[in-house]
């Protein structure tokens, strides 16, 4: 479980090193995501340990977010200043990220799914 962990923290810590480095638009955390990515491709022996530690890791999510509620709780002034503006733009930025991801799919369902698969009968059509 622990080399496993390691390749999790390592990969993260290559992608933040590479986001210093190099300058890309994109997080350290993604970057990282990605050369875990290749290295799943490389060695799949690393699979299944790392399958049981992602599952633990995603069961105690909620904890991970402790810290990032007390800093919250320790910017109250900014809060009570920008809150509503924070509260606005959250949920218009979450509404449309819904919006684009349904587009997106239904744009991907359409483009790539075989014509038989996509279409359903017409329930007049079926029973009549």
């Amino acid at each position: 479980m622990l080399p496993a962990i390691f390749l999790l923290l390592a990969c993260q810590l290559l992608g933040e090193v590479l986001h210093q480095l190099t300058g890309l638009a994109l997080p350290g955390s993604v970057i990282g995501m990605v050369v875990l990515l290749g290295w799943l491709a490389l060695v799949r022996r690393e699979r299944p340990v790392l399958t049981a530690v992602s599952a633990w890791l995603t069961a105690h999510l909620s904890v991970m977010f402790v810290p990032s509620a007390v800093g919250l709780m320790q910017e109250g002034d900014a809060l009570a200043r920008y809150g509503v503006g924070l509260a606005l733009a959250t949920a218009v930025s979450t509404v449309l990220t819904i919006v684009v991801t349904a587009l997106v799919f239904r744009w991907a369902l359409a483009r790539f799914t075989p014509d038989e698969v996509g279409k359903r009968p017409v329930p007049s059509e079926a029973g009549a």
